[in-house]
């Protein structure tokens, strides 16, 4: 993805989900985001399990609202150039035009940053780290 970039980078909780190691992810997202995290339409602990499992240290979340109440809340307090959310639906795109957030699908997401689709995994890339679902 794009060097040192004045942004806030939203995941969509589905979204962070198809990725191989969302740990990783984050860890590389700090280096050219100022502010990320994740928003889901999912009950809080749904979204606080998943980050500590997969230890994400987020600087925003749902809580109990809306995704869009969500990311117009982190417009809101979040002050960067560019406001990028990371989804894999069609409302996810929908959404993110409705409060004035740039949109990039998971896929095109993981592609432009070398991440790892989970999926990826499935088909024989020996380049691809394993999914762990044996971790606690």
């Amino acid at each position: 993805m794009n060097g040192d970039s004045d942004m806030t980078l939203a995941f969509e909780l589905e979204a962070l989900k198809e990725l191989a190691s969302p740990e990783s992810v984050f860890e590389d997202a700090r280096g050219w985001t100022e502010y990320i995290g994740v928003v889901s339409e999912k009950p809080t602990y749904v979204v606080t399990n998943f980050t500590r499992k997969n230890r994400i240290r987020q600087d925003f979340f749902s809580g109990p609202r809306g995704k869009a109440e969500s990311l117009e809340g982190v417009k809101d307090q979040f002050d960067t150039d560019r406001y990028v959310f990371i989804g894999s639906t069609e409302a996810d795109e929908q959404l993110a035009d409705e409060v004035d957030w740039e949109y990039l699908d998971v896929e095109d997401a993981a592609e432009a940053a070398d991440w790892i689709i989970a999926a990826n995994t499935e088909t024989g890339d020996d380049d691809a780290e394993p999914v762990r679902d044996d971790w606690p």
